[in-house]
């Protein structure tokens, strides 16, 4: 759901799509991408399922099995086309353990027990999709709820599988698989309320209307956080522009911002990494 081109060696520019992740129908396909579910409760139905029937790998950390199999009742799903459960297994729960490992029309999930205390099972789940589908993008379901301590460590996670890093903390915290060697796709949180993601050093263009016929997937309402320290960004297309403009925790941030009605493409030029959040339509938020 982005690609990048380059006018400068120093200046480069990220075309996002997000829309193609939640449509019904799009101009065009979503880039192949990959599905994990991560253990925080599965509130909005439609744009659940409309991620997981197009996705090419799905992947449950751990006790994000249990929240698919809450869900059943109310699902048009099965789920049982979930490809592997992996983490510590501290979390799962034996009824969603048989009923995804039980074979189903050939298949049956694999369950991977991964017991590294250096990582977390989000970042064991993301590091088992990019070494099975190598380049594709990834969509967690669930991010960003609970604790606040577990909301700040997805975005954290934003930042560790997204940025490329060449030169990371050694030992047991490095992360080879989160540099710059190879296929990288990009990371999606998408919660019952917004979806997510990073946007690296440069210039973005974001699609954020899309659209065949009538079907709208965003509400107005974004924010751009600072997370990585004090940034300089300029904006376009929204109610409240800005150019050149510092922003930092303690200081001013781009929150509750607004897409204006005529907008179709949202322009965020930066200079550090910073978190990109739209609001998803109201009539999906909770149901």
């Amino acid at each position: 759901m982005a690609s990048v081109a380059t006018a400068a060696a120093d200046a480069p520019i990220f075309e996002w799509y997000p829309a193609r992740l939640l449509q019904e129908q799009s101009r065009s396909p979503a880039k192949p991408y990959a599905v994990v579910v991560l253990n925080q409760p599965l509130l909005s139905l439609e744009p659940t399922q409309r991620v997981w029937q197009r996705s090419k790998f799905r992947v449950a950390a751990d006790g994000g099995a249990n929240r698919l199999h809450n869900i059943l009742p109310k699902a048009n799903l099965d789920f049982r086309d979930l490809d592997v459960i992996v983490g510590d297994l501290d979390s799962l729960q034996p009824t969603a353990r048989e009923y995804f490992e039980k074979e189903s029309n050939g298949h049956a999930t694999e369950v991977i027990h991964d017991s590294d205390q250096y990582s977390t099972d989000f970042t064991k789940s993301v590091k088992l999709v990019r070494d099975r589908v190598p380049g594709v993008d990834i969509v967690a379901l669930g991010g960003l709820g609970g604790r606040v301590d577990q909301g700040v460590s997805q975005l954290h996670h934003l930042y560790l599988f997204d940025e490329p890093r060449r030169e990371l903390f050694s030992g047991a915290y490095r992360l080879d698989w989160s540099d710059d060697k190879g296929p990288h796709g990009r990371t999606f949180l998408l919660t019952s309320d917004s979806l997510t993601f990073l946007l690296l050093p440069g210039k973005h263009h974001i699609h954020v209307r899309e659209k065949l016929g009538d079907e709208e997937v965003f509400e107005k309402h974004i924010g751009i956080l600072p997370m990585q320290g004090p940034s300089v960004i300029t904006t376009k297309g929204l109610e409240w522009d800005i150019t050149g403009w510092p922003t930092e925790f303690g200081g001013q941030m781009s929150t509750s911002n607004h897409v204006l009605p005529e907008t179709q493409v949202v322009e965020v030029q930066t200079n550090r990494a910073v978190v990109f959040t739209i609001a998803l339509k109201e009539a999906w938020q909770d149901k």
